[in-house]
């Protein structure tokens, strides 16, 4: 008789539980993967993020002090030439006065003295004192420092003074009508080297008043010259102009003033 083997007499059932029991046993076997570790410490030893710099905060403007007597403080399109000539000074003075290594480089807003200093007077030890300049015949200008002026012609007013945009008047009139000086005085430049004003007369007065005289046809007169209150010193024309006119200026300490102030009524 052949023996049984084991197993050969399990019912269906039984076999059903066997191989339920050998898959559990077969997971609880497989090896586990460890679970990942998040490692806390380099988030701990990290650099802190750098600060983000704000904006400088620009400063508030400077407040710019209007210039002293004697002194003139530069303005757009100025050059050393046409202050000085505005000043009845030449531009080597200006360069002396104010220590200027370069004088085609000047800035806006920069201080500059127009009058020359208390040391200018005196003459340097090692060079003669040059002659006094003659005194203006019939000067013109009182001591109170208001300048008795004429008319330099007598045209109708087309434009008067308003210390921003006319710094003087404009006075019509016909080409080659005389100009005459509205005060004694000796010419301290004559000339067509200032732009906007065409051919150019400047009178000097006395140490605070000057008149100019612009867009002249013809010049009478030469740098240097003294000239009497009511001498032809142009012809009118309209250079630098675009009509025939005369630009008339009077400057006190250098700065622009209204002329009809100093002129008669008429």
């Amino acid at each position: 008789m052949r023996a049984n083997l084991p197993g050969h007499g399990l019912t269906t059932a039984q076999r059903g539980v066997c191989a339920m029991a050998l898959c559990v046993l077969s997971a609880c076997a497989t090896r586990l993967d460890p679970a990942p570790i998040t490692d806390l410490s380099a988030h701990a030893n990290a650099p802190a993020p750098a600060p983000v710099n704000a904006a400088p905060v620009a400063p508030p403007p400077v407040a710019i002090e209007p210039a002293r007597p004697g002194y003139y403080r530069v303005q757009p399109g100025d050059t050393l030439l046409r202050i000085a000539r505005s000043n009845g000074r030449s531009d080597h003075d200006l360069v002396a006065w104010n220590n200027l290594a370069d004088a085609n480089h000047i800035e806006v807003n920069q201080l500059l003295r127009v009058a020359p200093p208390a040391s200018a007077n005196a003459a340097p030890a090692d060079e003669p004192a040059p002659a006094p300049a003659p005194a203006p015949a019939s000067a013109s200008v009182p001591d109170n420092g208001v300048i008795a002026l004429s008319w330099p012609v007598h045209g109708p007013l087309l434009r008067r003074f308003d210390d921003t945009r006319n710094k003087g008047i404009d006075i019509g009139g016909n080409p080659g009508e005389p100009v005459r000086a509205a005060a004694s005085g000796r010419v301290v430049y004559a000339g067509n080297g200032l732009r906007g004003y065409g051919n150019l007369v400047i009178v000097k007065s006395d140490a605070a008043f000057l008149t100019a005289y612009a867009h002249n046809r013809d010049l009478k007169v030469k740098e240097g010259d003294s000239v009497t209150k009511g001498e032809e010193i142009a012809e009118m024309g309209k250079t630098d102009a675009d009509r025939v006119m005369l630009h008339f200026e009077v400057r006190h300490d250098g700065k622009p003033v209204d002329p009809l102030r100093y002129l008669p009524p008429r």
